[in-house]
């Protein structure tokens, strides 16, 4: 998909959201850069490009947190008007099954975690088949399958996007590291936080769970 198609494609699902102000971040920046989420790795897809804050010394590119942060509220608001029961998020990545679960817990959602089955999108005769209305991707590439069904299907997907993915098939990319542990909590619990809040039309409302709480055991 060429990247106007994936920008009008990411305005088509996420809608309008409230503009982020200077300094204003969901969490603390430092929250953001101790989690490692803006690590991404030595590679880089074209289409994470525009994502990429810079390069350090040793090869690694650095993902913009404030890009990051804008498209998780944009992803929120988008999963608020989304029937919580239609909404799958899955993971094959080890590190990405409890936030998956979890994340999925909270807001009321469907989780697939480890193996995803050929068909559990397209094949009614299955005992897991389902029908969301949206995916939810830990990494394009290891969930490749889910995708496939998704696009098949023509749900939207919105993906957890590292450096080094492909974009073409995610129609709202998080830019973010997919790969680490605590990286991976931290944006599933961020996610499920928003959710809830703007289902709530933006009130602060109660969130007992930590960034703990979502992290995958060593």
């Amino acid at each position: 998909m060429a990247e106007d198609e994936t920008l009008a494609e990411e305005r088509n699902v996420a809608g309008d959201a409230q503009d982020i102000r200077p300094g204003e971040l969901l969490i603390p920046e430092d929250t953001y850069l101790t989690s490692g989420v803006h690590i991404g790795t030595q590679q880089k897809s074209a289409s994470m490009r525009r994502f990429v804050y810079k390069v350090r010394f040793d090869g690694l590119h650095v993902l913009d947190v404030r890009e990051t942060d804008r498209r998780i509220r944009l992803a929120a608001n988008f999963l608020a008007r989304v029937p919580a029961d239609r909404i799958l998020a899955v993971s094959q990545r080890q590190y990405g099954q409890k936030p998956v679960r979890v994340f999925a817990k909270t807001v009321g959602a469907v989780s697939f975690a480890e193996r995803f089955v050929p068909g559990c999108l397209t094949n009614p005769n299955l005992a897991e088949f389902f029908e969301p209305k949206v995916l939810v991707v830990t990494d394009p590439a290891t969930d490749q399958q889910a995708l496939s069904e998704a696009v098949s299907i023509g749900i939207p997907v919105i993906g957890l996007c590292d450096v080094n993915n492909e974009t073409r098939n995610v129609d709202l990319v998080i830019p973010a590291n997919n790969k680490g542990r605590v990286a991976l909590a931290t944006v599933y619990w961020l996610l499920a936080r928003e959710v809830i809040r703007a289902r709530a039309g933006g009130a602060d409302v109660e969130y007992p769970l930590s960034i703990e709480d979502f992290q995958a055991a060593l």
